[in-house]
Formats: C-alpha cells, structure tokens, sequence
C-alpha cells in the first residue's frame, strides 16, 4: 500500500486522490489494458476477447487485500481479482509475457505524470504572483544584508526578482527531469523482451502516451527517479530559502514584512501581543523531510543485479509524500506571497539607521577621486562607520572630518545613483 502522508484539514486532495489504493489499481488497469490493445493490434488478442476485456475488466480493493492476505503479492492479487471479472477465455489474455514491473513501473511513471500536471500549474501561479509584485515594488527601497549585516540599498521588488528566476529555473529543472522519470517498459523478466515482442512496449507505451524506457532490466533505472526528487528538494529548498527571509524581515526589531495575520487569528496562548510567521515555519520544516526523501531515492539507484524489491517499499512512502507536500508547500507560499504585508516605512527607515553608514562606500571612494589613498581612504571612513555602529553618526562624523564639502558628502547619499542599473535586470525578464 502507499503510505500517503496526512495533512489532514490542510491536504490537497487533488493530488492526494491520484497515491490512494483506488487510483493506484487503476492505473495498473490502464497498463494492463493498453498492452491488450497492442496485441490486439497486432493481431494476437481477437476482437471481441478485446471487447470483452475492456466491458469487464475491473476490481475492488477490498477484495485485492482479501487475496493479497493468501497470495501475498500485490499484482497478483490484483490480477487474480481482474480475472475474476473479465472471465477465463479472454483474462488468459490479460498481463500475456509481462512481469509486475511492467505494471508497477509503468503505472507510476503515470502517477507521476498527473502529479506533476498540479505541480507545474501550482509553480505557474507562484511564478504570475512574484512577477506582479516584483512590478508593484520595482522601485520600493529597501536596506541589502550581506552576513545577515546592512550593506547596501536595493528594492524590495528587485529581492522578488531574484526569488522569480529562481522559482523560473527550478521550474526549467523539474521539467527536465520529469521528462527523464516519465518512460514505460513492457519488457519482462530481466527487460530481454524474451515473451513479448517489443512492438508491444511501443504500441502500449503510444496509447499511454509515454515514451518507452531506451533499455530496462525489469525495472526502469532508479537514477531517473532520484534525479526527479532531487528536482523536488530542490523547489522545496528554494521555498524554504525565500520562507527564511520573511520569517527574519518578520522579526519585531527588522519588521519590514508580516505574514497577513486574519481576523480572530491569535499569534500565542500567553502573549496577546504575538503576530508569528508561522506559515513561512511550516514551509521551512517540511523542505527538511522532501530533502530527506531525496537521500532515500538516491539510495535507491544501488539495487542488486537486474532488480531487487528494496526500492519499492521506500518508493511507497516518499514519492507521494514528497509530491503532496511540494503541491502543499507551493500553494501555502503562494498563498504567504498574495497576503504579504509590506511595511515600506520601515523598509526606508532601516536604511538610514547610524546616519546614513550603508554609504561608506560612497564616501570612500570620493575620498579617492579627490587625492587621497584608498588605505587613507578607506581609514578615515571605516573610523567613523565603526563609531556610527556604537552610538554616533556616520554623515555627521564625515561632516565633522572636514574632508568633503556638503554638496560632495549629499552626493555620496542619493538612493537613486545606487538603483540606477536596477531597470536594466528588469529587461532581461518577460513580463
């Protein structure tokens, strides 16, 4: 059985539904029917077995389990239980040369195409989301930290740009690697075609509408699979990287964006004064267990021989995890990224902390331009930034030096000549 993980009152049930045991045994019922048609194609099922098989073939999973009890193996209760509906004479047609990873593999390389269709409409919208607030606040002031230390001015809507190429390639990624998960196999026993013709695998395979696998030893190799969940680590990194931020640009001393906080909503059981970032947490805790997951299906690739089954059990718990919670956490961030407060005072205002010291540079190197040193240079101002962070003010101390004249000194503080190349990266994004 799949182990799908519970998020109870927050699940999203469209991705959900497609890792239960129902869906799970229809799409081996989709395989099984899809190499029916292909022999019938080419000539080795006859019509009406065909016919009959597809009027008929059916199951019910609480009898799959009432068999797997006795049988215990999935698939061939599964199949036992198919049999049962279609009848004798066209279900010794049904599952003809194939092994169970024919079935399994195929069936979930399906799963994992329609779980990844909501996947990449969930990333679309997150991408349509910071492109318009990217936009909004193109030219909204804001202090750039390096070492989580003040350094120079940027735009808030230029921090969401860099989030969107991010959030643009990780899309580009999972892509790729959905394109390298997403292939079939008809192959049988150790994938040397030796009960099926491999005209079989291709015919079955263009119904499915998937391309089958170049070579397969019974299972389809399992570095396609760790390469696709390291696609979902990764887009579960970069949400939990831009969570992180909200949740310092939350802190009460920095304040400068806050989750939408609804009415009613309560922040603490002891302190009524408590607005936490506790969306943008859960993010950063459940990117932990995607990229857990991700070490499992790397070690996934290293199976004895042509197949073993160590795989499977680990595959159960977290391919559908991991796509039910990138599903969750997209739509949660999404939804973080649409009821964002942004408090652009307090943005403006960080930046003018210790008078002004996030121009040292600036400063320094008109100090150059008018003779002295950069060692000279870079002294004189580093003193008085140093002196600003303790208690005093940087332009005043500058003032104070006697080495810039006022118009000079005003020069080296205009916010705009720090955001004039800003409009430039804009032009290297469509919009």
């Amino acid at each position: 059985m799949y182990n799908v993980i519970m998020i109870d009152r927050y699940s999203r049930e469209e991705i959900k539904k497609i890792w239960d045991l129902e869906s799970k045994f229809n799409y081996y019922l989709r395989v099984e029917l899809a190499v029916c048609e292909a022999y019938a194609k080419l000539g080795q099922i006859p019509q009406n077995n065909l016919d009959e098989i597809k009027e008929k073939a059916s199951f019910s999973v609480e009898k799959i389990d009432e068999i797997e009890r006795e049988v215990r193996h999935d698939v061939i209760a599964f199949l036992t239980n198919v049999n049962q509906n279609v009848g004798k004479e066209s279900a010794k047609y049904i599952h003809m040369g194939l092994t169970s990873s024919d079935v399994i593999d195929t069936a979930f390389a399906l799963q994992i195409v329609d779980s990844s269709d909501i996947i990449l409409k969930d990333i679309d919208e997150l991408i349509n989301v910071l492109k318009k607030l990217a936009l909004k606040y193109k030219n909204t002031v804001c202090i750039g930290r390096s070492h989580g230390v003040h350094a120079e001015v940027t735009t808030f809507g230029f921090k969401l740009l860099n989030w969107l190429d991010e959030v643009e390639r990780a899309k580009s990624s999972f892509e790729y690697a959905l394109k390298e998960v997403t292939v079939g196999q008809i192959s049988g026993p150790v994938g040397t075609y030796s009960n099926i013709n491999p005209e079989v695998e291709r015919l079955a395979c263009e119904i499915l509408n998937l391309p089958p696998a170049k070579i397969s030893t019974q299972i389809i190799s399992r570095d396609r699979h760790a390469k696709f969940m390291a696609s979902l680590a990764s887009i579960a990194a970069i949400i939990e990287q831009f969570a992180t931020e909200i949740r310092h640009l939350q802190k009460t001393e920095v304040r400068e964006v806050e989750e939408g906080f609804g009415k009613g909503q309560k922040g603490s059981s002891a302190m009524p004064h408590k607005k936490n970032p506790v969306l943008c947490e859960n993010l950063c805790g459940l990117a932990r267990v995607v990229r857990s997951n991700m070490i499992t299906a790397f070690e996934n690739i290293n199976l004895w021989h042509e197949r073993d089954i160590s795989h499977s059990s680990a595959e159960r718990i977290i391919f559908p995890d991991s796509l039910i919670l990138v599903d969750f956490m997209l739509h949660r961030f999404t939804e973080v990224m649409k009821n964002l407060v942004i408090h652009e005072d307090n943005m403006l205002k960080n930046t003018r902390l210790y008078g002004g010291v996030i121009y040292s540079q600036k400063v320094m190197l008109k100090l150059v331009d008018k003779g002295y040193s950069r060692e000279e240079a870079y002294s004189i101002v580093q003193k008085h930034a140093l002196n600003a962070l303790n208690g005093g003010n940087f332009t005043q101390g500058i003032r104070e030096e006697n080495v810039l004249t006022q118009s000079e000194l005003e020069s080296c503080l205009e916010v705009d000549d720090y955001l004039k190349n800003i409009k430039s990266v804009y032009e290297r994004f469509s919009f």
